[in-house]
């Protein structure tokens, strides 16, 4: 790549440790941008960097810059989304980050209320019961506290500010003010009044302290623990990749890895192998599963001339494939892009968040310097002034604002629990008030899928019962899932089913075998199919499949097969209509079975035959519009778009790729769940924006009253408190949310994968 066709500039992804905020995204982008042609892009959600150098530069010139501003820095080579090493580093990191979370909670409890009962009952006072209070809080204040007094001490040599400088200077603040009151003042003074309500300790305010420290680590946590899980994706993703390829040369067999595959070149695949390259199949037959790209339950019947995906597997037979895309032009390859490409994106609410506290923080610590100033000038002197400039400080730590977003999303994470919803992150929750158009997967979203025998049509004077029992009989012998279908069939019948003998696959047709001594075949209807004929056309014509059963070559009768919708998927969508959402079907199966379903489930726009990388195509398209979109799958095929959709909901019975690319999983087989989660991320967002904005107002509009030297250092830790406590409250509003959910879908009940779907 050039710019203006002089300057050969490349890319490199970097992975950034130790950001907390947006003061630490802006540092590092501007580090890096001093460099000479250096442009960077930081996200502190996904915590990368994707950096854009001139050929002259040196990588490590890149990571050094990072690792000067204080940060560690590592490079993320192409195709690699996280390493085992980075992995471990995280989860030894959220350990420890719940630990200091839990001994901070451990010990502010007893804290609180022994300040509390000191307050109301003056008669339990003993002596000397503040150093019981010094000595309950200096562990959470000290050790606890530590990364944010470690990161802000990081900031002041930088000359830079963050939203752990306030943290720190708060917790420090009320610390050294509540030891000095300890040290040079009558520490038995009794309060009295609201005093003693608002401030049980008396002079002390040392449970502030604590408070502030254990509520913020909290949220850290949390947020800590949703941002783990952004790896997990692409692993899930490359997992389908596979490793090492049989290479074909002048009919001789090696295995070489797959990187070394190239454009051309002939590779063998086996039955039950991933299919290492998109190409065309150049020898033998074999029916593909194509679930993990197009999501439907019928396996491709391959032959020459056909085109065949990367990731696939063929069953029962063996390929020779030519391949044409190779390496990071497969549409797996592709796939995986798009979902990285996706999960960069930062979320809204967290930008609005970032760019008021830059701004937010270094002005709150120039307030508190004019406020010192301005006492000291008025001739309070250092007592005097001490006091509003701390009682700043105080008011505007950003407990409240810490609390904002993680307490609305735990209460709506165990609501949505409770209706049977998991709700991975707010960038799920951000965007649904916006969305308009609901994308819908066809198979296992609005369908079981899983293939069910429909109808039977025998043949003048042929036994339906018997017709059917020896069509099971054939298909014991294949792991077709249109077989496991007609022997489940067969089974709920109650139908009798006998041996089968002489039992040959046909690869591309079907199935044979001796059943009974007669030679029975079951697969593609013939040619002429005589009487049958217009029963035929009128299932195909609704999308259903079709089977015939040959009893010694002669037509004998047809069987139809169907993914049956989802009895909760109509009522799902008409709930959506009047909601004010427009729904689509997007699937990869053929029209006349996406049509059948769209007409059964009540949407008119469909899109059928979309592969992997269509349907990103189409949400793209659908958000270029103008639209915010929410897409729905289940299968590994709707990874990409769950990612790249505005709102991506997988369904709980669907594959592990998609559980891990969407914001939100439906653990519910009943689809009636999805509006209900469309009403309760409304709620929950519309919650989240309520308290931000009351967190950034009450701290602002009470910072000229401390100035003024109207809010006390105590008073100032109470209203705080009362900032943090109006915030959760409003959160707690969230467990009512869908309220009409609970009597509709009663409770909530995992589907079980393994028995669910133990044939086919």
């Amino acid at each position: 790549m050039s710019i203006d066709g002089a300057v050969d500039v490349r890319r490199v992804e970097l992975r950034i440790d130790g950001m907390t905020c947006a003061a630490c995204v802006g540092r590092v982008e501007r580090k890096l941008g001093k460099l000479e042609g250096v442009r960077a892009t930081v996200n502190l959600a996904t915590e990368r960097a994707t950096v854009e150098y001139p050929a002259g530069t040196d990588v490590e010139t890149l990571l050094g810059t990072v690792r000067k501003a204080g940060y560690g820095a590592t490079e993320l080579r192409p195709g690699v989304t996280d390493t085992g090493d980075a992995a471990t580093e995280d989860d030894t990191a959220l350990r420890r980050l719940r630990t200091r979370m839990a001994v901070a909670l451990v010990l502010f409890i007893p804290l609180a209320d022994l300040s509390l009962a000191m307050s109301l009952v003056p008669s339990l006072r003993f002596p000397y019961w503040q150093w019981v209070v010094v000595a309950l809080a200096l562990p959470v204040v000290v050790w606890a506290a530590w990364p944010f007094h470690r990161t802000a001490f990081v900031n002041l040599r930088h000359g830079t500010t963050s939203m752990d400088t306030l943290v720190s200077l708060g917790v420090i603040s009320a610390s050294a003010w509540s030891l000095g009151e300890m040290a040079f003042l009558d520490t038995r003074t009794t309060l009295t009044g609201w005093d003693a309500v608002l401030h049980p300790s008396g002079p002390l305010y040392l449970e502030v302290a604590a408070g502030v420290t254990t509520f913020v680590l909290a949220g850290r946590y949390f947020e800590a623990r949703a941002r783990r899980t952004a790896g997990r994706v692409m692993r899930s993703l490359a997992a389908l990749e596979s490793d090492e390829v049989t290479l074909l040369v002048d009919g001789a067999e090696t295995r070489i890895p797959v990187g070394r595959l190239r454009a051309g070149d002939r590779f063998l695949v086996r039955p039950g192998e991933r299919i290492a390259a998109d190409g065309v199949v150049a020898e033998g037959a074999a029916a593909v599963d194509t679930s993990a790209m197009t999501g439907e339950p019928v396996p491709a019947e391959v032959g020459p001339g056909d085109a065949v995906t990367g990731g696939t597997i063929p069953a029962g037979g063996r390929l020779v494939v030519v391949a044409e895309q190779v390496g990071a032009d497969t549409r797996l390859a592709r796939m995986i892009a798009a979902v990285e490409r996706a999960q960069v994106q930062k979320s809204a609410t967290q930008r609005l968040v970032d760019r008021v506290s830059s701004v937010f923080v270094p002005v709150v610590l120039v307030l508190a310097v004019l406020t010192l100033g301005g006492w000291l000038l008025a001739g309070a002197g250092w007592a005097g002034a001490l006091g509003p400039a701390i009682a700043v400080v105080i008011i505007a730590c950003p407990c409240a604002l810490g609390l904002a977003t993680p307490t609305a999303l735990m209460v709506a994470t165990g609501r949505g629990a409770e209706l049977g919803i998991f709700v991975k992150g707010y960038r799920a929750l951000e965007t649904t008030r916006a969305a308009d158009t609901v994308v819908l997967d066809k198979t296992g979203t609005l369908t079981t899928g899983r293939m069910t025998v429909t109808d039977v049509a025998a043949a003048p004077g042929v036994d339906p019962e018997l017709l059917l029992a020896r069509a099971a009989a054939v298909e014991s012998g294949s792991e077709h899932a249109i077989a496991a279908a007609v022997r489940r069939h067969a089974r709920d019948a109650g139908l009798a089913v006998p041996e089968v003998g002489e039992f040959v696959a046909l690869p591309g047709l079907g199935a044979r075998g001796t059943v009974d001594g007669v030679a029975i075949t079951v697969g593609r209807p013939p040619a002429d199919t005589g009487a049958l004929a217009e029963r035929i056309a009128g299932w195909e014509a609704s999308g259903h499949t079709v089977v015939a059963v040959q009893v010694r070559d002669e037509l004998a009768g047809v069987i139809a097969l169907a993914d049956p919708v989802k009895e909760s998927a109509p009522v799902a969508v008409a709930e959506l209509v009047a909601m004010g959402l427009r729904p689509v079907l997007l699937t990869g199966d053929r029209p006349a079975a996406a049509h059948a379903v769209a007409r059964a489930c009540g949407i008119d726009d469909v899109v059928a035959g979309a592969l992997p990388d269509d349907k990103v195509d189409h949400v793209r398209a659908l958000q270029a519009q103008g639209r915010t979109v929410a897409m729905v799958g289940d299968g590994v095929n709707d990874a990409a778009a769950l990612a790249a959709a505005d709102l991506g909901i997988a369904v709980g019975s669907g594959t592990d790729v998609a559980l891990e690319a969407a914001d939100v999983v439906l653990v519910r087989d009943d689809l009636r769940v999805l509006p209900a989660t469309v009403e309760l991320a409304r709620a929950t967002m519309g919650t989240i924006r309520g308290n931000l904005w009351w967190a950034f107002g009450y701290n602002t509009a009470a910072i000229p009253v401390a100035m003024a030297g109207l809010l006390n250092p105590l008073l100032a830790g109470a209203a705080m408190a009362i900032s943090s406590f109006l915030v959760v409250t409003n959160s707690l509003r969230l467990r009512k949310a869908a309220s009409w959910a609970d009597e509709t879908l009663g409770s909530v009940r995992t589907p079980d994968r393994e028995t669910e779907y133990v044939e086919g």
